[in-house]
């Protein structure tokens, strides 16, 4: 199974962004990928209200979620749109929606967690005052093996994770637009911690560089191991970041060390 990451520096302006997420699909495509991830906020990255309503969309009109669909049913391939800004009714939800082979979308998951940080001298967000947050775990069958949804701030919550764990999961999905700031002291200590955790691989694709004159993101794209193992990694700059990996091992881990209770 070969997983594709890709790493974007998605601002406010939604053609660019549109245009960015096509180029980078189709690379991974050409590169035979089975899996294509792309990070949080895909579509549009802005602190914003006006921007944010302006260039969201209900789902199933979205303009980015439907050249995806075309795309994955034209070359037959898995792709999950790490999240896009979704109106529903008043409020809008950041939503990770995976799209099958056949075009059509499989599953789709809310951010549970809201990113409402304050930190002195240094940054502050609301994501509450925009967004309205989710309350379901979900969880999707591929054909390699069960994945399970999480999206950026969601890392922070470790029992989230057990309790998706326990579904029998070999792949945790983890689209991001980690700040530059708290990137730099927890992204991969969080994500090889989940990953170990669980013995699930984290598939972890990033925002990266300065995204609006209030956000700069970290970065760091990466493919983890279910033993921990970075097998991937874009620290800076737009682009893709590839592995083969072996599905069976998450769940031979697990017989080896029985830690999930």
């Amino acid at each position: 199974m070969k997983i594709a990451c890709i790493q974007l520096s998605s601002g406010e302006n939604y053609e660019n962004n549109f245009k960015d997420i096509v180029k980078y699909v189709n690379q991974a495509i050409k590169n035979k990928s089975d899996l294509i991830i792309t990070p949080e906020t895909s579509s549009l990255m802005s602190s914003s209200r006006e921007i944010l309503f302006k260039y969201s969309f209900e789902m199933n009109k979205d303009p980015i979620l439907k050249k995806i669909r075309e795309v994955s049913k034209k070359y037959k391939k898995w792709i999950l749109l790490g999240s896009i800004c979704v109106k529903v009714k008043n409020k809008l939800r950041n939503r990770s929606i995976l799209v099958g082979p056949n075009g059509k979308i499989v599953k789709y998951y809310d951010k549970i967690n809201m990113f409402d940080v304050k930190i002195p001298n240094k940054e502050q967000h609301r994501e509450s005052k925009t967004f309205k947050a989710g309350n379901k775990l979900i969880t999707a069958n591929l054909p390699w093996g069960k994945i399970g949804f999480t999206i950026c701030f969601d890392l922070r919550f470790p029992e989230l994770y057990r309790s998706l764990s326990k579904k029998n999961l070999s792949f945790i999905a983890v689209p991001s637009a980690f700040t530059k700031f708290t990137g730099q002291k927890h992204w991969l200590t969080l994500l090889r911690a989940r990953a170990i955790e669980n013995f699930c691989y984290i598939f972890a694709p990033a925002q990266t560089g300065k995204n609006t004159p209030k956000r700069e993101t970290f970065g760091h794209t990466a493919i983890i191991s279910p033993d921990g193992k970075i097998l991937a990694l874009k620290k800076l700059g737009k682009g893709v970041i590839y592995s083969k990996i072996n599905p069976k091992l998450s769940m031979d881990l697990r017989k080896i060390i029985p830690s999930l209770i």
